[in-house]
């Protein structure tokens, strides 16, 4: 069991490849390093072993594909501090993230 994800948001979030297909996916969960430029969303989780995750990553470069909880619980960023998830983040399109990743990146 994850400490990132909890009990009660595993029966939202599509099993792995639940979602293929689909153009404009939801996007269930958000997960951040506070002291980073990173951030996972989370699409699809394994209903199997409730671990491997397919979503969406921001950082210097950005590209959906496939992490583990378990490995996103080992990791700590440049100040030691690990990843959270955004508490205040409800459930948002990909087309909606990617937008607003655009609209924030360019702002004067």
């Amino acid at each position: 069991m994850s400490k990132l994800i909890p009990q009660t948001l595993l029966s939202d979030i599509p099993d792995l490849y639940e979602t293929e297909g689909s153009l404009n996916p939801i996007c269930h969960v958000k997960l951040f390093t506070p002291d980073s430029c990173f951030t996972w969303y989370v699409i699809e989780l394994s209903q199997t072993d409730v671990n491997t995750c397919y979503g969406y990553v921001q950082g210097p470069e950005s590209e959906l594909g496939y992490f583990t909880l378990e490995e996103l619980e080992s990791i700590h960023g440049p100040l030691g501090l690990t990843i959270e998830r955004d508490l205040s983040f409800s459930p948002i399109s990909f087309s909606q993230i990617k937008k607003d990743k655009y609209d924030n990146s360019y702002q004067k």
